[in-house]
């Protein structure tokens, strides 16, 4: 019988005792106040486990600053529950909770699972089995997948569904459902991705999922059977006002530059599987496409303005060289997700490098127009150019994506 009892104090280093034979899944379940429900909760559980998970697995209850009973049922529960052990912090936090267990395991599996039990135990196993096989890096429960089961009032149902919302487009995230109290992870992968993560709260689930996707990593989504806690503690309101500081303070960060994920992609072995070919090639030709339509209309309108003022080849020239700078700065942020102040001079000076083959081919298209029609009008003026342009928008994907794929190589080794 594993009866551990671990204590972290304010500032001091989680203290772990390990088996001589470490488990495959450590589950742990995050317990504040929880004096009622735990109990049953990890009865339940160890059944569970014992019943249908055909690999060594521990249960820790971490106790993050209770102040009711709840640190004694648990100790009492570690003498009496096989493979249970117990884990004191004295500073309060569900995230905090989850980040020093987790990083402290000696599992090859981390999970978490809330002591409502809301989320139906068979699935376990379908979250756990691509972690294990090594298919996957995390997995979650979600309840907002087609096929999950889900009985909620739709009061937390539409909360649930706009936070996800916000999440896609603020964060840009694909998974469904961040908050979902039912997620597990490869102990290697967390030790690396953790201790990243900021939030020591209930936002700490979408940090994880936003850094775990921007480093590449694969999210596997498990539909899950799901029943609202009526007896829920959770304080919606304030909960919302955190969850939205935390997309804001974490949209920053990645807008800014200020994560390492270059280099943690790198340590994950996320680069591009073909040198030379990025990750997501699809949606940076989408993002290229969009920057281009909004460039090329920028141009036609400078040019129709310029052209009285200063003729065809100057027009086309300032032009070209005001669109190129604003094209080269959408491109650099947008399309190749190149963020921050540092290198932005170099990259200008590389993207003015590719203007000079843009205006070569438009300066020259106006030449041969002339020479063919020396009376051709200001429209037609604009209709050779803008195909010129579109001649040189391939070379210009091509270069940039060139200049920037150096970028991000660059971040990754700093």
């Amino acid at each position: 019988m594993t009866t551990n009892s671990l204590s972290r104090g304010s500032g001091a280093p989680l203290r772990t005792e390990t088996s001589p034979t470490a488990p495959v899944l450590d589950v742990v379940v995050p317990v504040y106040n929880e004096e009622a429900g735990l109990d049953h909760c990890v009865r339940r559980l160890r059944r569970h486990l014992d019943d249908n998970v055909p690999y060594s697995a521990r249960i820790t209850i971490a106790d993050n600053a209770s102040v009711d009973a709840t640190l004694a049922v648990a100790e009492r529960l570690a003498t009496e529950v096989r493979d249970v052990r117990v884990v004191h912090l004295d500073l309060k936090g569900r995230g905090r909770a989850l980040r020093e267990v987790w990083v402290a395991s000696d599992a090859e599996v981390v999970a978490y699972m809330d002591v409502d039990l809301s989320t139906d135990l068979n699935a376990l196993m379908p979250l756990i089995a691509p972690l294990l096989s090594g298919h996957s890096d995390v997995a979650i429960g979600s309840r907002l997948v087609r096929s999950s089961r889900v009985v909620r009032g739709l009061k937390r149902e539409f909360i649930s569904r706009s936070y996800n919302l916000i999440l896609r487009g603020a964060l840009h995230a694909r998974f469904s459902d961040a908050q979902c109290g039912f997620k597990a992870m490869r102990a290697d992968v967390a030790q690396r991705l953790l201790p990243l993560v900021e939030d020591t709260g209930w936002f700490f689930d979408t940090e994880l999922l936003v850094l775990a996707e921007r480093a590449g990593l694969r999210i596997h989504e498990v539909p899950v059977d799901w029943v609202d806690d009526p007896d829920s503690r959770v304080d919606i309101v304030a909960t919302a006002v955190a969850d939205m500081k935390g997309v804001w303070r974490v949209g920053r960060a990645l807008s800014t530059g200020s994560l390492p994920l270059g280099g943690l992609r790198a340590s994950f072995g996320r680069e591009p599987l073909v040198p030379g070919v990025p990750r997501g090639m699809v949606g940076q030709l989408v993002r290229f496409a969009v920057v281009g339509v909004a460039s090329t209309l920028a141009y036609a309108l400078l040019y129709l303005i310029l052209h009285p003022l200063m003729g065809a080849q100057w027009a086309n020239a300032v032009s070209l060289l005001v669109t190129a700078v604003l094209n080269t700065a959408a491109n650099r942020a947008f399309t190749f997700g190149v963020r921050g102040s540092e290198g932005v001079a170099r990259h200008q000076l590389q993207g003015l490098f590719v203007f000079a083959f843009g205006l070569f081919l438009t300066s020259g298209s106006l030449f041969v127009l002339h020479s063919a029609a020396p009376d051709a009008s200001k429209h037609v003026e604009l209709a050779v150019l803008v195909l010129a342009n579109l001649v040189a928008t391939v070379s210009r994907f091509i270069a940039l994506r060139w200049v920037f794929r150096n970028a991000r190589t660059e971040g990754a080794s700093a």
